[in-house]
């Protein structure tokens, strides 16, 4: 399927860079776009509310410095996140914003309502939805999403259980929309991959953590370079909702990660006035399976230049060149 034009224009790398709670701001956003990959963070990393405000109009105008200073490479579209859960009493504010600067994309997460997409809708910006399954994909998809993001096993933060193969397979059974993949994607080899498996694109977070632009400790960056696989844990306790984590940061929390108790998903809260979800994800670390490809921290442009060089040998490779 090919991606529409507003999304695929400018894209040197098939790849959007998921938005992290907490982790991504402009400074990472802005890197990731102007080196060719969809930059993102999630609405309510910009508190209190009136920074979004300010976030956009940097955004907005470092994107168009770049793009008049280098028509020969202009930089790729950004997405904003929008949780669109009861308890998010910052919607609406957040969604006028976006329709203030023609948010070029909106993620929707953890509800997908007519009445949003209506809205990025009535300034022609797109919306994409993640699912973990196929009956959410059917969902969004009957609800008017322009595209979907297949969160399968192995994804960072909240994510599915089921493998991205089948998930892939059972969602392009239906639907020929644009489709991107998120599940333990942090080369350039897996993002070939992807595309391999029907994917229009790779959707990939937890690689940006270790970049000195990512609003994260010193420490947290430092065991994503030092972790691998096995040292993520699967739970919903922090949220809710079911998501991956790093082991190292639940042990220091005085938990026993291979024992944790089970959350009831309804006290989810994604209210300004919250600060129990915030300090979770604070101190208890998302991260996916993909991070033992991450070997040291480094500018975000040189992550992505290594996923280009590593994304053409395997093209290479494949077609034996």
């Amino acid at each position: 399927m090919a991606l529409p034009i507003s999304l695929a224009e400018n894209i040197s790398l098939p790849v959007v860079a998921a938005p992290m709670f907490i982790l991504s701001n402009p400074d990472l956003v802005i890197a990731q776009c102007k080196m060719g990959i969809v930059g993102s963070f999630p609405a309510l990393n910009a508190r209190p509310a009136e920074e979004l405000d300010v976030w956009l109009q940097r955004i907005s105008s470092e994107l168009e410095k770049h793009n008049a200073s280098d028509p020969e490479r202009r930089a790729a579209p950004y997405a904003v996140n929008q949780i669109v859960h009861n308890s998010n009493d910052r919607l609406e504010h957040d969604l006028a914003l976006c329709v203030k600067y023609k948010v070029p994309i909106v993620i929707t997460s953890l509800g997908c309502k007519a009445s949003v997409i209506d809205t990025v809708h009535s300034y022609g910006g797109l919306v994409f939805h993640d699912v973990i399954n196929n009956k959410y994909a059917k969902k969004a998809v009957s609800q008017g999403v322009d595209g979907l993001i297949a969160v399968a096993a192995g994804a960072g933060g909240h994510a599915g259980t089921t493998s991205p193969f089948a998930l892939i397979q059972e969602i392009r059974e239906w639907f020929d929309g644009p489709l991107l993949l998120s599940g333990s994607i942090a080369t350039g080899d897996s993002i070939l991959a992807a595309l391999a498996m029907g994917a229009d694109m790779a959707y990939m977070g937890s690689t940006f953590i270790a970049t000195k632009e990512a609003n994260a400790s010193d420490e947290y960056k430092q065991a994503v370079i030092d972790h691998a696989s096995s040292d993520i844990v699967y739970s919903n306790l922090f949220t809710g909702v079911h998501g991956n984590y790093l082991r190292p940061s639940i042990e220091a929390a005085g938990m026993d990660p291979d024992n944790l108790p089970e959350s009831d998903p309804s006290k989810m809260n994604f209210s300004s006035n919250e600060s129990t979800d915030a300090k979770a994800w604070r101190d208890i670390w998302g991260c996916g399976h993909g991070i033992g490809a991450v070997k040291e921290l480094l500018p975000a442009k040189e992550v992505i230049s290594r996923l280009e060089r590593e994304y053409q040998t395997a093209q290479k490779r494949i077609a034996g060149i």
